[in-house]
């Protein structure tokens, strides 16, 4: 996918590796000059001199004053922010357990990166946006943002939290000429996930296969496939798109789909 991003400056949090370093990749390839952030900074540094030695920031956006002096940094080196995309998150492999026994520290930390997270860098971005009047915002969420799933609560309040915080803000920046959207990725394939979705193991091997019965295209997402999406709402020709979620699922929202992982 091709866009003219040329002149273009952005900042992608969590850009240290899967969907957030193939989203800064693909934001380079296409012209802009890109500032990946990241908590891990050598991980950050690394994925970031691969690309030519671009801006590396570490960064942990729970921290407000972390963003706050990380996104400043970008501005000091590169001038401006004109494309934010908040991909940096987590979830828990450990705690897959019903609210009444889920840990409010796993609870807490998962909700303080993935949600107020994505709101501090926004807010602080956003102060350097509207004196400008133009930008544009893409939040990453998951399609549990939309439909939800048993035994991750924490992530999937989280997820939608931030498809409703995309609305919101999207709504108070519009006058500003900034558009803020959202991507919403299904099942991806990325190198934390090889092993599920092609192991050996039996046991992984049914679990991947009932994974993937709730996708109508059978197969996962690639990391590229999130990049692309982030190039949509990114082209100069989005301008009048703002607001919106696109999920980029293999059908799975289409049908209601849900599953319990």
């Amino acid at each position: 996918m091709r866009v003219d991003l040329q002149g273009q400056t952005a900042l992608v949090t969590g850009a240290a590796q899967g969907i957030g370093q193939a989203i800064a990749k693909a934001l380079t390839a296409n012209g802009a000059q890109v500032a990946y952030a990241d908590i891990n900074g050598p991980a950050v540094q690394n994925s970031a001199t691969e690309a030519n030695g671009a801006l590396a920031i570490e960064m942990d956006i729970s921290d407000e004053s972390q963003v706050r002096s990380g996104v400043a940094q970008v501005v000091r080196q590169l001038g401006r922010i004109d494309i934010l995309v908040n991909n940096a998150g987590v979830n828990t492999a450990k705690h897959r357990v019903n609210i009444d026994q889920f840990p409010i520290e796993e609870w807490r930390r998962i909700v303080d990166i993935d949600l107020t997270g994505t709101y501090l860098v926004t807010k602080e971005v956003a102060q350097t946006m509207i004196p400008r009047r133009s930008g544009k915002i893409i939040n990453i969420s998951s399609v549990l943002g939309v439909v939800p799933a048993r035994l991750q609560c924490a992530f999937i309040a989280a997820k939608s939290g931030i498809v409703g915080l995309t609305r919101a803000t999207a709504l108070e920046l519009a006058e500003n000429g900034i558009t803020v959207n959202c991507v919403a990725p299904g099942s991806t394939l990325t190198e934390g996930t090889k092993s599920l979705f092609y192991s050996d193991n039996a046991a992984e091997k049914e679990r991947a296969q009932r994974l993937l019965s709730h996708v109508p295209l059978g197969k996962p997402a690639t990391v590229e496939d999130m990049a692309h999406a982030v190039l949509f709402f990114a082209a100069p020709e989005s301008g009048y798109i703002t607001g919106q979620t696109l999920c980029v699922d293999g059908g799975w929202t289409a049908g209601g789909f849900f599953r319990d992982f």
